[in-house]
């Protein structure tokens, strides 16, 4: 079982995918390669960013709604206290991107070392509407970044 000191620090995603409940299909959640970051801090607060790493490039004249909306798939965060039940970490979520996140998030981990891996907790895909479960896999930040 891991613990919480193993747990803390700033955690780089590697990779992102979701496998369908319904046909078992692996995809990419947010594309090959995506802009991430996971952090659990020693106050019991922990915050989690991703952005799809092939986004739109700024627009100076601004977003339609249409053009909004697929930004608002593109990505995820979230900032939450989190505590530790074994082989999870629950997220008690305070504010979030997607409003359906209120509340607990419990996701089985398993850590390894400078290796993160969060995955098993089956959801809705907020694109799709889809069930899916998701596998996010991260390697802990050094000291350089």
């Amino acid at each position: 079982m891991a613990t919480r000191d193993a747990l803390i620090g700033s955690w780089r995603m590697q990779a992102w995918t979701r496998r369908s409940v319904a046909t078992g299909e692996v995809t990419d959640a947010l594309g090959p390669d995506p802009i991430g970051y996971i952090a659990y801090h020693a106050d019991g607060r922990m915050m989690a960013t991703v952005f799809r790493r092939d986004r739109p490039p700024p627009r100076p004249a601004g977003w339609s709604e249409a053009q909004k909306a697929g930004l608002f798939d593109d990505m995820l965060a979230y900032v939450a206290s989190y505590t530790l039940e074994e082989d999870r970490v629950l997220h008690h979520v305070d504010g979030a991107w997607n409003p359906n996140w209120q509340g607990i998030l419990s996701r089985p981990f398993t850590l390894d070392g400078d290796r993160l891996v969060i995955s098993g907790a089956p959801g809705i895909d907020p694109a799709t509407g889809e069930e899916v479960v998701y596998r996010m896999e991260f390697t802990k930040v050094g000291a350089d970044g």
